[in-house]
């Protein structure tokens, strides 16, 4: 594996780390990157996992599942984005982790043994504290995302959800247009039925609320008062 081709030092997990530091971060670690098919699952739901796993190119979907085979679309994965902290540093609770991770695209991912990152810190002295740093704001951002889902689903209305589904993500991107998935996709993020959402954005975009683009929403924060 060659970490230059890949530009890992540019991964957040790895930032103010040098091109050098992370070869040798990989080899002490004995972390590895891997290739993915779209459609492929990741990480399975219930089933034990000991690596952190980084997005190096592509998306994906975390899906949270129960037992009887309800499927709950979570939040997307770019590059950067992490998977499997939760069952690598908890294993005691896998069974309890009910979280799959779906490619929406050919995917590569880097995936770091847990425990061996634990142990390597008097290997690779400074780095080993600022990939930890890297790691601990990521689990936050994570946590922020989570809030978020729940703030979502707890509108009463179809329409709140979508206007807090976008109001999210123009605070992510920092920008009016949102850009959004399919309808399907879209249906199942904010976990409605298609058609209803299908018609309830062109409701929106009736009233002046919604201004619709190919593949974005914008609100329009005056009609809806933000």
């Amino acid at each position: 594996m060659n970490g230059y081709q890949l530009d890992l030092q540019e991964l957040p997990l790895f930032r103010d780390v040098s091109a050098e530091e992370v070869e040798r971060f990989i080899q002490s670690t004995g972390a590895s990157v891997k290739r993915y098919a779209k459609h492929t699952r990741i990480l399975k739901a219930y089933e034990p996992n000991a690596n952190i796993g980084v997005v190096v190119e592509g998306q994906a979907q975390v899906i949270a599942e129960d037992r009887f085979g309800n499927e709950s679309i979570g939040h997307k994965l770019e590059r950067g984005g992490m998977m499997g902290s939760a069952s690598a540093i908890l294993p005691q609770f896998q069974l309890n982790n009910n979280t799959s991770i779906e490619a929406l695209t050919d995917i590569i991912v880097l995936w770091v043994p847990y425990r061996a990152l634990l142990v390597a810190g008097p290997k690779l002295g400074h780095t080993h504290g600022m990939v930890m740093r890297n790691l601990l704001e990521a689990f936050c951002s994570k946590n922020v995302m989570m809030m978020e889902k729940i703030q979502l689903l707890s509108q009463k209305t179809l329409r709140e959800r979508l206007i807090v589904y976008l109001l999210q993500r123009q605070g992510r991107c920092h920008c009016e247009q949102v850009k959004v998935p399919g309808r399907v996709q879209l249906a199942k993020e904010i976990e409605c039925n298609r058609s209803a959402l299908t018609r309830e954005i062109a409701a929106m975009k009736a009233e002046g609320m919604l201004v619709v683009g190919e593949d974005w929403l914008q609100l329009n924060k005056e009609r809806i008062g933000c």
